[in-house]
């Protein structure tokens, strides 16, 4: 299929977005739907260290984590969940490694299916090995491999597949360290989408020949990047504000995976999902308040707003006091899945969804960016330029920029000067830039190729 471009917006308010429907719900394995009227928990482990070290005990150690996860499902009372499974290298370097290790995982979900009737979908998001500066993104031995094991999960019996694409990155750290708002655009809207128009392309055509799903990507590598490197409310090494200017133009870059042909549900550290979903309608994995075990975030609770499948974020498989860290997680994830679907049983989802949204939308300007109504507005800038992948990444950040400002002076939202200045000098450059796609990528191939040696211009058909 071709890739669609989106130039119109999928609900008519932002008001109508709200957790667990979808305007194009997913159905997978063992009737387990995504944005049909009710939010589903996720739970996904890492493998304890040194399980990879063979495929015998990696399998082993996939089936023992999904065994420990539909056990406490049915010990809690949970009448669906998903699985994630977030490869090792080894598992998708090693096509027949990924094959066995999901359809351990899959045998175990089914045997608790038939004999409990919980069910399980499982997502396999299959590592990007690809580097850009050995052998490139494309036609590489590790671009072949992630084919071919996305192919082998398939078989397997996964679910949907998800990634968590790489494109752009090298131009993206650059623009971080140099704190180079251009490079950013860059490389996560500008190649980030090159990238994901050739990485899905691929995959939707791998998944339609099986009962499995592309869910989607997540701009882990870029966005997420600027947000850990950002920090929290004490953290000086980026602004906060370029963090989410960089959140608003990776948007443009994610949404591509959906205009390739991916359903959704898509991948839940995606913190930009909020935007795809009012642009497109597929239902949106989200993490929050509940990937503590991983890393902090300034915006816990705003990320339930419109979710329709709740997640942790990876854990390493090990005992914890409360039982092993599949089962712990799953019942974190679960519990925080039946208050929302018992807010919508009872005509509270709107009140609820609210509540999860005022309670982090000033406590640091990326929560004020993906606020549902303010990402419905980044999300109808990006599809005024929809057929143009750098207008509509310059446009998101334009938008987002003015979405801030909006809060800042109506004394809403503070900003330190750090954070203001960096915000009114980096709004200055990117209306600088020029409105046309090719004179913006002719100035950035002049300019970043000598710079950075690892940017391979030939991984983006540049």
């Amino acid at each position: 299929m071709g890739v669609r471009r989106y130039t119109k917006m999928a609900y008519k308010d932002p008001d109508e977005m709200v957790f667990g429907h979808a305007k194009f719900p997913v159905l997978e394995h063992w009737n387990v739907q995504f944005g049909a009227g009710y939010v589903v928990p996720e739970v996904k482990v890492a493998p304890e260290a040194g399980t990879e070290r063979s495929k015998e005990t990696l399998v082993k150690e996939m089936a023992s984590i999904a065994e420990q996860a539909a056990s406490r499902a049915v010990d809690i009372g949970l009448p669906a969940f998903m699985l994630e499974q977030e490869h090792v290298f080894q598992q998708t370097y090693h096509p027949d490694w990924g094959y066995a290790c999901t359809l351990a995982q899959a045998e175990v979900l089914k045997k608790y299916y038939d004999e409990y009737g919980v069910r399980a979908a499982l997502r396999q998001t299959v590592g990007d090995l690809r580097i850009e500066e050995k052998g490139g993104l494309r036609g590489s031995e590790y671009d072949n491999r992630i084919a071919e094991t996305i192919e082998e999960c398939c078989k397997a019996g996964a679910s949907d597949i998800a990634a968590e694409t790489m494109g752009g990155k090298s131009v993206l750290d650059y623009g971080v360290m140099r704190g180079d708002i251009k490079a950013i655009l860059f490389g996560i809207g500008y190649l980030g989408s090159i990238d994901m128009e050739y990485f899905w392309t691929r995959a939707v055509n791998i998944c339609s020949k099986y009962d499995t799903r592309p869910a989607g990507d997540t701009n882990c590598s870029g966005a997420n990047t600027c947000m850990y490197v950002a920090g929290g409310l004490l953290g000086k090494d980026m602004s906060h504000t370029a963090a989410a200017l960089a959140r608003a133009i990776s948007a443009a870059r994610s949404l591509v995976a959906v205009e390739c042909g991916a359903t959704g549900p898509l991948k839940d550290c995606g913190y930009e999902n909020t935007i795809i979903k009012a642009i497109t309608g597929v239902p949106i994995c989200q993490e929050g308040k509940n990937a503590v075990c991983a890393h902090a975030d300034v915006m816990g609770n705003l990320t339930c707003q419109v979710v329709d499948c709740w997640s942790n974020e990876s854990v390493f498989h090990r005992e914890e006091m409360g039982g092993p860290t599949p089962a712990v997680w799953l019942q974190a994830t679960g519990y925080e899945a039946a208050l929302m679907n018992t807010a919508i049983q009872t005509g509270n989802a709107k009140t609820l969804r609210d509540l999860y949204t005022f309670t982090d939308m000033f406590r640091d300007p990326q929560g004020t960016l993906l606020a549902y109504p303010n990402a419905y507005r980044v999300g109808k800038a990006i599809v005024e330029y929809g057929k143009d992948i750098y207008l509509r990444a310059r446009a998101a950040a334009l938008e987002a920029s003015k979405v801030m400002m909006e809060a800042y002076e109506a004394k809403l939202l503070q900003l330190t000067r750090f954070e203001l200045d960096t915000l009114r000098k980096y709004t200055s450059i990117l209306e600088s830039l020029p409105m046309e796609a090719e004179i913006f990528r002719d100035q950035c191939m002049r300019e970043y190729p000598r710079k950075i040696p690892t940017f391979d211009p030939k991984s983006y058909g540049l």
